[in-house]
């Protein structure tokens, strides 16, 4: 949820009550949900549980969509070892359908409910969580408030507050404090974070680093990699993740202007909505270029400028096809994308300037030599270019961005550190419950 609809919808709290919720929810419900559940499952977007609830003590740990959900993975594992049940909400099929790839039947998975009233009520009353634990930016204020009446403690996780964020929630400080006052923990992804969630009323905050780092490398299906090794040859490759509309078009001018210098030269695009892919492709072939599909199946022939990756959950495999990555939302679009997942997987990082969302990962980065920040598309060029005749310059990089990234792991340990003084009481409770045979 925004931060404008969530200072709209606690307004309405604050000054007309629960009564005025079933307006207020009714365009919510429909901007939240289209789209973002499976079929048969819809129900659970209002608080309906498709699973029984199991007996003992149940955390609750919510991540909004994939990149939340891969971070707060290793997070989740953890509290499972410990004996605890864990429900787990997401709110788009791709992120539940890596819940089921990457922790199975060891969780349960449910979509997160529509910041209702009603709703969260209703999932509340089943699923009585003793521990909510919420990843990243995630301000759901019927949810937060719903929680505080209940007692149950909240921690906030992997927190961060972009800049456009804090300024939002910073005009409206009584807001901010009355939600901010109900989280019995927010743990945040840097100083930055931290001081701006001390200055919108959050006690205590301690600093634990990006949980992101902590992740697994992205998986590959070492088949479909060397197939397309074998397509791709010796060409010159490079690539460009999570691109936002604008920045494709920019990448195919880039293509065009590095192509009269290496002839050989292949494209990766992978745009941040493959949903857009038939759009993007159009707009390329329209420039004279012509693309393959991975959604389709295509080859990658000798004459292919460009190869799209237009699907969900194979960022491991395009990473490895490359040692140049652009990571998009950074020039025609703002806020950035993760860059640790290709420093992870061994690739000179290139960014535009726009990466406020990710400061912390980018200045260390850019510090050790690991990444750098171009202006526009001819910057890009050039850098591009650079990298390609210079071998030697991009291992430095290479390297530096995997020393940046293992320097900045411990993330983990010093997050389950914080959840300790709540996880351990559950832990003795889930133990009494299995000697005694019941719940509570």
């Amino acid at each position: 949820m925004s931060e404008r609809w969530a200072r709209f919808v606690l307004s309405t709290y604050r000054w007309v009550g629960a009564a005025a919720f079933p307006i207020v929810g009714a365009y919510v419900a429909f901007r939240a949900s289209k789209g973002k559940e499976e079929r048969g499952r819809h129900g659970e977007r209002y608080g309906n549980a498709s699973v029984a609830r199991p007996s003992g003590p149940l955390v609750w740990v919510h991540a909004a969509s994939v990149g939340e959900t891969s971070a707060v993975t290793p997070l989740v594992e953890a509290i499972i070892d410990t004996g605890i049940h864990v429900v787990l909400t997401t709110g788009t099929v791709t992120s539940a359908k890596m819940v089921q790839e990457r922790l199975g039947d060891r969780v349960i998975h449910q979509y997160v409910p529509l910041d209702l009233k009603p709703a969260v009520d209703r999932f509340l009353t089943h699923w009585q969580p003793d521990l909510a634990v919420i990843c990243e930016s995630e301000i759901w204020p019927m949810t937060i408030l719903e929680l505080g009446t209940r007692r149950v403690p909240q921690v906030l996780v992997n927190g961060r507050l972009s800049d456009r964020s804090f300024a939002s929630w910073h005009r409206r400080p009584s807001i901010a404090e009355a939600l901010f006052e109900n989280l019995a923990h927010v743990v945040a992804q840097s100083e930055v974070d931290g001081e701006r969630f001390r200055a919108l009323g959050a006690r205590p905050v301690t600093v634990s680093g990006n949980l992101k780092v902590d992740t697994a490398v992205p998986p590959v299906n070492n088949a479909e990699l060397a197939a397309l090794q074998r397509m791709i040859g010796s060409r010159k490759i490079w690539a460009a993740i999570s691109t936002h509309q604008g920045e494709e078009a920019v990448v195919a001018q880039v293509h065009h202007m590095l192509k009269a210098r290496h002839r050989d030269l292949l494209t990766i695009i992978v745009p941040r909505h493959p949903d857009r892919a038939a759009q993007i492709a159009g707009e390329i072939e329209k420039m004279g270029m012509k693309v393959a599909l991975r959604s389709r199946g295509d080859q990658i022939a000798p004459d292919t400028d460009i190869y799209l990756g237009d699907t969900i959950g194979d960022m491991g495999l395009y990473l490895r096809l490359t040692e140049i990555a652009f990571v998009g939302r950074s020039l025609t679009a703002q806020g950035g994308q993760n860059p640790l997942e290709p420093a992870m997987l061994k690739s000179a990082i290139l960014s535009g300037r726009n990466v406020q969302n990710f400061r912390d990962s980018y200045q260390r980065l850019i510090k050790n030599g690991g990444a750098k920040l171009v202006r526009d598309k001819d910057m890009l060029a050039g850098a591009v270019n650079y990298l390609f005749n210079n071998p030697a310059e991009r291992q430095i990089m290479i390297d530096a961005g995997l020393k940046t990234v293992e320097d900045m792991r411990g993330s983990l340990t010093r997050t389950m550190t914080a959840l300790e003084p709540f996880i351990q009481p559950l832990v003795l409770q889930a133990r009494l419950s299995n000697r005694e045979g019941g719940w509570k």
